[in-house]
């Protein structure tokens, strides 16, 4: 593990085999629609894979899209399985991560979190209105996430493609921080920690297309929670950082596009998820309430 909480795991079988797909030579004719999952994307081309196949595909598209996404695309001149580019016009896409078949990350247990052993502030302060509920619910149990990261060494931790992605952003090359961690998608969907940079990469200028990589690493990370999980990832498990991140670009993205209730209901989440706070989600949430929009937040 390094400072970005970067874990070294092995290399394994995240998808359901196709047991419809038929043989390579079948033909899908032009105005047939095909969905395909993104796995990789670069200026106009988008690297993907059949849905509920291992068939990949290099698809011509207008925009970048955010690896993970499903696209549903009208064939425009036939298509034969296992040819590498595919004639196709995007119709609609969406965020669907169940239908992915992804291998959901691990929980592991973490003990529990005791909101008696908590500081609140100092003694004689009033606890704030937003602790209460968390304080009232009690002792809850504690879990850190799987992170996965594909190729970092533990060897070599100077080689984490993460941290080299924010090095190439801070020297300017951009090109090369967002290559970097579409490579990560590429090698596993599953490394939330890529999804959360890459919507970094575009929060300052396109928040519309970092709010899509937030979400997707969101829901990816969600496929791990039981329903109506109710216990703690708190941001000291260094694995569960990745996931929390997506959470807040995802949050910051809802109340910059005016989407103010669904930002509010995610940074809330993020308290009860996490309630040390470290992201500072109250303070977010306490501007919210006072009227303020993102902008005017940003440069007061």
């Amino acid at each position: 593990m390094n400072e970005t909480g970067a874990v070294a795991c092995r290399p394994r079988s995240r998808r359901e085999p196709d047991a419809k797909a038929g043989s390579s030579a079948e033909l899908i004719p032009a105005k047939q629609v095909v969905e395909l999952v993104v796995l990789w994307a670069k200026g106009q081309t988008a690297h993907c894979r059949l849905l509920g196949s291992e068939y990949t595909v290099r698809l011509g598209s207008r925009r970048v899209w955010a690896p993970g996404e499903i696209l549903q695309v009208r064939v425009l001149k036939p298509w034969k399985r296992g040819d590498v580019r595919l004639a196709g016009e995007v119709e609609s896409a969406r965020i669907d991560t169940a239908a992915l078949k992804l291998i959901p990350l691990r929980l592991e247990p973490s003990g529990t979190w005791d909101p008696a052993k908590h500081y609140w502030g100092d003694k004689g302060e009033p606890i704030q209105k937003w602790a209460k509920p968390i304080i009232a619910r009690g002792p809850r149990p504690a879990f850190e996430m799987e992170q996965v990261l594909p190729g970092y060494d533990y060897e070599d931790p100077e080689l984490d493609p993460i941290g080299i992605s924010v090095d190439l952003k801070a020297s300017g090359d951009i090109v090369g921080a967002r290559k970097t961690l579409m490579d990560l998608c590429r090698a596993d969907l599953r490394c939330l920690d890529a999804h959360a940079h890459l919507g970094n990469l575009a929060f300052d200028r396109r928040p519309a297309d970092a709010i899509r990589n937030y979400e997707v690493g969101l829901r990816i990370g969600e496929l791990s929670l039981p329903k109506a999980f109710d216990g703690v990832l708190l941001w000291g498990m260094m694995d569960n950082r990745p996931f929390l991140r997506c959470m807040c670009g995802f949050g910051l993205c809802l109340w910059r596009l005016r989407r103010v209730k669904e930002a509010l209901a995610i940074f809330n989440r993020m308290l009860w998820l996490n309630p040390d706070d470290n992201q500072g989600a109250r303070f977010l949430i306490h501007d919210i309430r006072e009227g303020r929009s993102w902008e005017r937040r940003r440069f007061d």
